[in-house]
């Protein structure tokens, strides 16, 4: 894919008619991976494109390629890059790392004293994320915004996030913070030196953590044979 022919840029009020068909995008991309998303409406997108709190990524013949936007919680003293989704036909061409980029840097322009944070479940996003900056963190340094975390209700994993207090999750959570910070050579330094250590730490999770969910899968006579755990990793991992 010639990425020299897309285009990422702040959204802008004329893009409102990519609404639709990105959060179809999000949705989709949700349910083949098995996870979980805070759900958002066409109107939610467009509203943030009106207010210039979006990046889009679009062809120079006008065709949607990827889209990012900006969510602020607990008063402005974090803020969250929301929503990162890649039209199919342009994913691991690097776009995905270009819209992170772009809107990290634009959150840094509309909140400069705001601290940056994420959650994922993925390797290639913390990658991402440490060559920007971001550091992992424990849930404890994250907004305590209950409408940030009332988002995560439509994720399949929620009910793992309660039982552990909002304190732990199948997500990596990374945050960046404008007054205290390494470099972005150390945290991408930092992330390289570890990229093991961090890919077993998931694996350790999903086992951890998927545990106990794993035992109510169990039939009658205590066994953990048929077909039920099988089934309940496909819904948690779509394997």
């Amino acid at each position: 894919m010639d990425n020299q022919n897309i285009i990422i840029r702040v959204a802008t009020p004329d893009d409102v008619h990519y609404a639709e068909t990105i959060t179809n995008e999000m949705a989709e991309s949700a349910q083949a991976r098995g996870t979980g998303i805070a759900k958002r409406s066409p109107e939610y997108v467009a509203d943030k494109m009106k207010e210039g709190k979006a990046v889009i990524a679009v062809t120079a013949d006008g065709t949607w390629v990827g889209f990012c936007y900006i969510e602020t919680w607990s008063h402005g003293e974090y803020v969250a890059n929301s929503g990162l989704i890649v039209s199919p036909p342009f994913r691991k061409s690097g776009v995905a790392k270009a819209i992170k980029k772009r809107i990290f840097d634009l959150s840094k322009e509309k909140y400069p004293n705001s601290k940056i944070f994420g959650l994922t479940t993925g390797l290639a996003v913390m990658k991402i994320n440490s060559e920007l900056g971001y550091e992992p963190v424990t849930y404890s340094e994250l907004t305590q915004d209950e409408d940030f975390w009332a988002g995560c209700k439509s994720c399949v994993n929620y009910e793992i996030l309660m039982s552990k207090e909002r304190k732990n999750c199948m997500c990596t959570a990374m945050l960046y913070d404008p007054k205290d910070h390494y470099k972005p050579e150390e945290t991408k330094q930092f992330f390289e030196e570890n990229k093991k250590g961090f890919e077993r730490l998931l694996q350790f999770k999903q086992w951890k953590l998927l545990k106990p969910f794993l035992k109510k899968n169990k039939d009658e006579d205590g066994n953990n044979g048929g077909s039920k755990p099988k089934m309940f990793l496909q819904y948690f991992f779509n394997i």
